[in-house]
């Protein structure tokens, strides 16, 4: 299936095996990512970086690629955030709109 194909190529261009992709193209890629896809890929990349076995200008790019999907996760979460919501009632007993998720 096509979703297999697209984590095989996320773990390439992670290892540093695919060609380079411009910005806006990656930029793409991550927007398109489930929630987990990004967050699976950046902890692969966290594991990469904490090891100090890749190269500088590897790292660089592993950490521009860990920003990308930060942000894109973060993103995310937060589009599920502001959908949940909880009803508030009001004193006549009836719905009187809803309020935002309490975080914590």
């Amino acid at each position: 299936n096509g979703g297999g194909r697209e984590v095989k190529l996320d773990q390439a261009r992670v290892g540093g095996q695919s060609s380079r992709m411009d910005k806006s193209d990656d930029s793409g890629a991550v927007a398109a990512m489930t929630f987990e896809a990004a967050l699976a890929e950046l902890e692969v990349i966290v594991r990469k970086l904490e090891t100090g076995d890749v190269a500088l200008d590897q790292s660089v790019a592993l950490y521009a690629r860990g920003d990308m999907l930060r942000a894109h996760c973060e993103a995310r979460l937060a589009s599920a955030q502001a959908r949940i919501e909880q009803i508030s009632i009001g004193p006549d007993g009836q719905a009187a709109g809803t309020t935002p998720f309490a975080e914590g």
